[in-house]
């Protein structure tokens, strides 16, 4: 089977990206050793506390078990990210495959990229690892955070808890999601026979819509739209599924998180004010080039529109209706439904 052939089989070295990410990675806060242990055995209960909460709101995932969550330090949220991606792009290389050069150089780039996001990644879902998936704390970067927005630290773990695990409990009440993903991922990996020609017309007819300032619809902005442009349409089509899917995704998990109100996280109103201006603050040129080359500014706005949509299609027709989007690829929304939610409303639920 040749690279061709198999997308991105044998081009990264994920244990090469997991060795450079994790020597690459910034140290965390400046903490005691005492402060450090608290953090984590807080967080491993917080995760526990939230399953309630989370099955409360979103009507999923009565009776599944709830595995413990893994709280990491920066290094070992790299290790097990590498895992994951490996995982989920089939790209592990065998012990017979690798050679001085095979994976290498895609494997210390993939590193560099873990590293940068080590410091920023709360807390992940990983649904490619072990028989429930594996839920991933990072104790260092929720400490820093809770201490940047000067919130109530518990709460703030609790609240943190509360998206990860909604995650969990979505891929557990929709098993197709994880298959869907490695699906996509697969077509996105796959070389096309499309003229070279084809994909710069594309490319130029994008990059002048830019210049004119035209008001593009929001998967057609930013490096995502730069990057759709340059895709034949199979690849283009598992982006678009992709990036709907996350939508989704992160757009519940942050309704979740808000929806269980002050009975259970007392500064909930509070924490969301201080994560969204957070999320907003301006970054130097620099920060703001690497963000937007990692997909970062279009993870943003997948909260966002995500959020809205659910917000929306949970106050019109109730949670229980809500769930119908669970079911299958094709009660995932497209992008025209994610802004006008009553499309989606109208074609799902009748």
């Amino acid at each position: 089977m040749t690279e061709s052939e198999h997308g991105f089989a044998n081009t990264v070295d994920w244990g090469i990206a997991a060795r450079a990410g994790a020597r690459l990675a910034p140290a965390g806060p400046a903490t005691s050793r005492y402060t450090a242990e608290a953090v984590v055995a807080e967080l491993a209960q917080a995760s526990i506390r939230a399953e309630g909460p989370v099955r409360d709101v979103t009507r999923l995932a009565d009776g599944l078990p709830i595995p413990e969550a893994q709280v990491l330090d920066r290094a070992g949220w790299i290790h097990a990210a590498a895992q994951s991606m490996a995982q989920l792009t089939g790209s592990e290389l065998d012990p017979g495959q690798r050679t001085l050069l095979a994976g290498k150089p895609a494997g210390l780039q993939a590193g560099a990229m873990l590293a940068f996001l080590s410091s920023a990644i709360l807390g992940q879902y990983d649904p490619f690892t072990g028989e429930h998936g594996a839920l991933l704390l990072v104790a260092p970067n929720v400490l820093q955070v809770e201490r940047t927005l000067r919130v109530p630290p518990s709460d703030f773990r609790l609240w943190v808890c509360l998206h990860e695990v909604t995650h969990r409990v979505q891929f557990s009440s929709a098993p197709w999601m994880g298959d869907y993903m490695r699906q996509s991922v697969a077509t996105l990996g796959e070389s096309t026979d499309e003229p070279m020609t084809e994909m710069v017309t594309r490319l130029s007819g994008a990059l002048r819509e830019r210049r004119r300032g035209d008001d593009l619809p929001a998967d057609q902005r930013g490096v995502v739209g730069l990057l759709r442009a340059t895709q034949a349409e199979p690849q283009r089509q598992a982006l678009d599924r992709m990036l709907m899917l996350g939508t989704v995704l992160e757009g519940h998990a942050d309704h979740v998180m808000d929806a269980v109100g002050p009975d259970v996280v007392p500064s909930v109103v509070r924490i969301r004010k201080a994560f969204d201006a957070r999320r907003h603050r301006k970054s130097n040129p620099v920060q703001r080039l690497v963000r937007a080359l990692l997909g970062m500014d279009a993870k943003m706005a997948q909260y966002v529109r995500g959020k809205a949509f659910v917000d929306a299609v949970v106050a019109k027709v109730g949670m229980e209706q809500f769930n119908a989007i669970w079911s299958g690829p094709d009660t995932m929304p497209v992008a025209a439904e994610i802004d006008d939610p009553d499309l989606w409303i109208t074609r799902v639920l009748g």
